[in-house]
């Protein structure tokens, strides 16, 4: 079982990556998955809800400590869900509730799919399932997609965050960009967002859940939006994904990376959506 224990790093070896995860707390488990984001990203989540849950969140594999085998190999929606499934028979705990934002909102949402007995609630917040959109948004989307990376691997790196802020219709200030993408970074900081547009973007993106296996799973599913994320591209594609399984969407403040700008409000919003308020 789960030791009680406060913020503890280990390792545990799934075929093809050693995953880096971190347990925090005691209580009900809770899992925060992102991608491309890693565990630190939900430091401050993660601390705040441990009051109360046991907290897992890991660094998705290629990204910063999960280390692939082949640091090649691609990372999809399903991959991802099978780590986070070894990782929860390894823990001999569950079912779990699971958050997940952005990327980790579509591996939460392949687990709910592939693994429906390991799981109770999924908060999918703001997951890019593009394919649930109309044709023409869809195809819009996978063309500006592969657009982002091939300018990504050309060395353009300020061209193709560019380009996806704009996919995303995320409006950044005046500069914004220069200063989190430009410049000199940190090895790591570079070698994840390789990662991201490399082997990571394309499959996320393009994975398109099976709304009746999620229906039939007995998986209670939140289809999560940001009160900031009006007329972005996540916001479509979770009202999409809301109306498909039957589900109004649930707000949460802030926006799309909420988690870690509010994390105080958005833990308030996170229990109480797992209360079922």
């Amino acid at each position: 079982m789960i030791p009680n224990a406060t913020a503890t790093a280990r390792t545990l070896a799934v075929p093809g990556v050693r995953l880096h995860y971190v347990v925090r707390g005691t209580g009900p488990l809770l899992v925060l998955l992102g991608a491309p984001m890693d565990a630190d990203s939900f430091a401050p989540l993660a601390d705040l809800m441990a009051t109360d849950h046991t907290v897992v969140t890991t660094d998705p594999r290629g990204v910063h400590r999960s280390v692939q085998d082949d640091p090649e190999r691609d990372s999809t929606p399903q991959l991802r869900a099978d780590d986070v499934s070894r990782l929860l028979v390894h823990l001999d705990a569950g079912p779990a509730d699971v958050l997940g934002s952005s990327g980790g909102a579509v591996t939460a949402l392949a687990l709910a799919q592939a693994y429906p007995g390991q799981v109770g609630t999924v908060v999918a917040h703001e997951p890019p399932v593009v394919d649930l959109l109309d044709d023409a948004a869809r195809a819009r989307h996978h063309a500006a997609t592969e657009h982002q990376i091939a300018t990504y691997l050309a060395g353009d790196v300020l061209g193709a965050w560019a380009h996806f802020m704009a996919d995303a219709n995320i409006e950044l200030p005046e500069g914004a960009l220069e200063m989190m993408f430009g410049g000199e970074r940190a090895p790591r900081q570079v070698a994840d967002e390789r990662f991201w547009f490399a082997h990571e973007l394309r499959g996320t993106t393009n994975w398109l859940p099976d709304i009746a296996a999620l229906r039939a799973g007995g998986v209670r599913i939140v289809a999560g939006i940001g009160e900031d994320s009006a007329g972005e591209t996540c916001d479509h594609t979770t009202r999409a994904l809301a109306a498909a399984l039957g589900v109004g969407p649930t707000m949460f403040p802030g926006g799309h990376i909420a988690f870690a700008e509010d994390p105080d409000g958005f833990a308030d919003r996170l229990r109480a959506v797992l209360r079922g308020n």
